[in-house]
């Protein structure tokens, strides 16, 4: 075994062209006989169905009534060809949907990659309205404008006055008094 897990041939490259060219050969020598096969079953069955004609001494009726004859097995044959023709179409649009059938039940469908792409709002509009739209249009105009509450905000005032302000006995008699 070789390192990609096939084995090695044992016949040589001159040996294997050697055989390829024989069953090559033997191919077309049987081709040809199936030619030659295919071209005497067709004369044999053309002289069972249709005899030979005989020309001469026929009266111009009897060559009329011929000619009818052969008509009418035309259209007989030509029948049965169309008939088997339609067959063989029912028969291949069924064996294509159940092929359809098949590979939709294995799953194995190939999915197209999908690109994306990025379009603008107004290149979007344009290809969902085509000529209907024209200009711009403003999304923002038609919106509900809201008005916030604003919160109550508590003064702030600078820390170090507050501190300033309650150091010493008048900030704790401040605390006292306004705790009372």
């Amino acid at each position: 075994m070789s390192e990609t897990g096939q084995k090695k041939s044992k016949i040589t490259a001159s040996r294997r062209l050697y055989i390829k060219t024989k069953l090559l050969n033997k191919a077309l020598s049987m081709l040809a006989s199936d030619k030659e096969q295919k071209i005497i079953d067709r004369e044999r069955t053309l002289s069972e169905r249709v005899p030979p004609l005989k020309f001469p001494g026929l009266s111009i009726q009897d060559l009329q009534n011929l000619c009818k004859d052969l008509h009418q097995k035309i259209d007989v044959v030509d029948e049965e060809r169309y008939d088997i023709e339609a067959k063989v179409v029912k028969n291949e649009k069924e064996i294509a949907d159940l092929n359809h059938k098949i590979y939709e039940l294995k799953g194995k469908m190939k999915r197209p990659a999908l690109k994306r792409v990025r379009v603008s709002a107004e290149a979007m509009l344009g290809a969902l309205l085509g000529a209907k739209h024209k200009e711009s249009i403003d999304f923002k105009a038609n919106l509900k404008t809201v008005k916030k509450e604003e919160e109550k905000k508590e003064e702030l005032t600078d820390w170090r006055k507050n501190v300033d302000a309650m150091s010493g006995m008048e900030g704790r008699k401040k605390m006292f008094t306004g705790a009372s």
